[in-house]
């Protein structure tokens, strides 16, 4: 049977929908992983409580098939089609996407005759059967695991203290913090069974002294005095000069706890996911120069921040002058609605014969074959940088860099919507005013106009 039931994943994803608990918190709370907490919310809202039961999973070819064109034709992830179609193993789609283009319908049917073929083990022999097997994910084994490990140390803990006692909550709490060292805060109230905020209660109430209380105020007033400019390492580098010895790991685990994190250079937007598919050769080969407009362009996805909620941008830039051809915002990097909208915009830009050269990262959005296949119906040509290298896209990291130092961090922005805006109202300005000096002292559009006689 699954690891848990629907009743247990019901009551999560209700408690998420009420809004008394984001996906983290709430994974926290329970022991879970986020993606799972995720997975659970996403089923729930598409099929309801059958999202959320058992499902023993058995697919022919016609509906593999089927599965594979729906995904290409709307450029949906694996993770979309899997929720859309209430597959739970997304995994599957990968394979039989390889399977299928492997060796067309002919794999996807023989897929199951080698399936067929496992069930005629002796009974001793025969394994667990394959859904049973797919609804433990390695994520789901390992944090099993970490729950057996903790329930395994905290009775022994509980000896330790008082044998003959029966815990209350106010024990309770105290075995958690003499085994939080150790074990996630999260398992360990799920092994008690005590809520989060009955621990911290007690743990208050019971006047337990924090080891770190002192190292904590010196490093709020380290972070203070600096304005929030340094991070671990600088905070880290500043105690030791005051003769204090202490370990960077220590420092930077305490600034999590406290929420302090450096405020010059916010954490960057990674959509590298492993290699998803074919990758592309480098063709750019950080040849950032084009003779003419439309001979080459580059492509990216960045990330902005606007009180704790997300936007994504994905512009084209054309190498000849700098300028942003197109580009899409979204609350979600999810394909569809980002990279897909930012290339149809493009592609209007166009002349009739004009083939352009587009370069971006190995980000996940360009390995996908729905990509491949618009730059291919269109002649576009795809380039990729290599992995993990940002100077292979350079030209775009340094517009972005451009972007957030003289719009978004020289504002204060209260709303999603401001951002969009602001960002909109800069590209044009970009575009059309802001000199460049690279362009004899023009904007990208002026060099344009003047370089086609316009």
């Amino acid at each position: 049977m699954a690891q848990y039931d629907e009743r247990f994943k019901l009551k999560v994803v209700k408690r998420y929908l009420s809004g008394s608990g984001g996906i983290k918190s709430l994974a926290a709370e329970y022991g879970l992983y986020h993606s799972a907490v995720r997975r659970w919310v996403m089923r729930y809202q598409a099929h309801g409580m059958s999202g959320l039961r058992y499902k023993r999973e058995s697919y022919d070819a016609a509906f593999k098939l089927k599965v594979l064109k729906r995904m290409w034709r709307e450029g949906w992830s694996q993770t979309q089609t899997a929720i859309a179609f209430d597959i739970r193993s997304e995994c599957r789609i990968g394979r039989w996407e390889r399977q299928y283009h492997e060796g067309g319908n002919q794999a996807l049917e023989r897929r199951r005759s080698g399936c067929k073929a496992m069930s005629d083990h002796p009974p001793k022999q025969k394994p667990l059967e394959p859904a049973v097997q797919e609804q433990k994910t390695l994520e789901e084994v390992l944090k099993e695991n970490e729950y057996l490990r903790a329930e395994n140390a905290y009775p022994k803990k509980a000896r330790c203290l008082d044998p003959a006692k029966e815990s209350g909550s106010a024990e309770k709490a105290q075995l958690i913090a003499g085994l939080r060292q150790e074990h996630r805060v999260g398992v360990l109230l799920a092994v008690a069974g005590l809520s989060r905020s009955t621990f911290y209660y007690h743990l208050k109430a019971q006047g337990v002294a924090d080891k770190f209380a002192g190292l904590k105020a010196r490093i709020n007033a380290v972070y203070a005095r600096h304005k929030g400019r340094y991070g671990y390492r600088r905070i880290t580098a500043t105690l030791r000069q005051a003769g204090e010895c202490v370990n960077h790991k220590t420092v930077q685990k305490l600034m999590q706890t406290m929420g302090l994190k450096s405020l010059v250079r916010p954490k960057k937007y990674r959509s590298y996911r492993g290699e998803e598919g074919r990758v592309a050769p480098n063709l750019l080969a950080r040849q950032f120069e084009a003779e003419r407009p439309n001979q080459k362009w580059v492509t990216d996805v960045t990330e902005f921040n606007v009180r704790g909620r997300k936007l994504y941008l994905s512009p084209v830039m054309d190498l000849y002058n700098g300028e942003i051809v197109a580009y899409e915002t979204s609350t979600s990097p999810l394909f569809g609605g980002l990279v897909r909208s930012m290339f149809q915009k493009a592609i209007r830009r166009l002349s009739p014969g004009e083939q352009p050269l587009l370069h971006s990262d190995q980000g996940w959005q360009y390995q996908q074959s729905s990509y491949r296949r618009m730059l291919a119906e269109h002649g576009l040509v795809q380039s990729m940088s290599r992995k993990a290298n940002c100077l292979d896209n350079a030209a775009m990291e340094s517009w972005f860099a451009t972007l957030k130092t003289e719009c978004f961090y020289l504002n204060r922005y209260d709303s999603i919507d401001q951002l969009k805006k602001a960002i909109g109202q800069f590209i044009h300005y970009y575009n059309h005013q802001r000199i460049r000096l690279k362009l004899q002292g023009m904007s990208p559009v002026q060099y344009r106009a003047q370089a086609l006689g316009v």
